[in-house]
């Protein structure tokens, strides 16, 4: 295990639901990952995405509570988000995307794993590429 993973919510869900179409490649992703990270708007998403699945929400629920999963809160950080959302705005950058490129920014030997092509257009600290892991 090596790094840390700035986890976007696609991969999440699909980690969590063996009927998603990515979920073997999250499976993997995660494996070799010694701190997996995200912030509280993708676990937003991923709880109101796993609303219908009890099986998945627990599983989410229980990553939190074991540590699995660290929580990284950028509640100190909103000057820097509103100018990322506002930079990609043509993209548009959802909030929770704003705050994962953010966090590559905090922790930049961090790589993010998303299953959103929008992060091929973000850059970190204005013109450096994010590293990825994408199926």
């Amino acid at each position: 295990m090596s790094g840390t993973l700035l986890l976007d919510t696609g991969p999440l869900v699909a980690l969590l639901v063996p009927r998603e179409r990515h979920h073997r490649w999250a499976i993997e992703a995660l494996r070799v990952r010694a701190r997996v990270v995200t912030c509280e708007a993708v676990l937003s998403e991923a709880f109101f995405l796993l609303r219908s699945s009890e099986k998945g929400s627990r599983a989410l629920r229980g990553m939190l509570a074991d540590d699995s999963l660290e929580l990284v809160s950028l509640a100190p950080e909103p000057r820097a988000l509103m100018s990322l959302m506002t930079r990609y705005t043509s993209v548009p950058m959802s909030f929770a995307d704003a705050c994962l490129v953010r966090l590559s920014e905090l922790i930049s030997s961090a790589v993010v794993a998303t299953l959103d092509s929008d992060f091929r257009v973000y850059r970190r600290n204005g013109r450096q590429v994010i590293p990825l892991l994408m199926p």
